[in-house]
């Protein structure tokens, strides 16, 4: 799938890292690094701009390395960015850590996967199929 995209940044576009990889590295484009305090959250820019197709959007997620290693993950987890979205593509941290991270210029801050959907049409009914589960909610199948 050929997507447009506008680099405004001085990094490489995101790219996959193996053959078999669902998620690309987004980098933080910025001008001074940012010190994320513990608890503080930010909004990171990439520097991109892109144009998906009709049916898909991008969703935003952590990199497994940072939120274990440095406790940095995606606020909103996942982010998604809509088919028909044209600004810059930025990413919400947050650090879970009890220690000051600092985010540099170019740094994989999260990745990003693209995914097709499909929109919906309700059809309201009085009664739902029965299932084995039911409306069994968190939990309720035990150990």
């Amino acid at each position: 799938m050929e997507v447009k995209i506008i680099n405004k940044s001085h990094h490489q576009l995101p790219a996959y890292e193996t053959i078999q990889s669902a998620g690309m590295d987004l980098r933080a484009n910025l001008e001074a690094p940012i010190t994320l305090q513990p608890m503080q959250r930010c909004l990171v820019p990439t520097g991109l701009f892109m144009a998906l197709p009709a049916g898909y959007e991008a969703q935003v997620r952590p990199r497994s390395g940072l939120a274990i290693k440095k406790g940095i993950t995606v606020l909103n987890s996942p982010g998604t960015i809509d088919a028909d979205y044209r600004g810059e593509i930025c990413v919400i941290l947050i650090n879970l850590s009890q220690e000051p991270f600092v985010i540099n210029d170019g740094e994989r801050i999260a990745q990003m996967v693209i995914s097709n959907y499909e929109q919906v049409e309700w059809n309201q009914v009085e009664v739902l199929d029965d299932t084995e589960r039911g409306a069994g909610g968190f939990g309720h199948t035990g150990r």
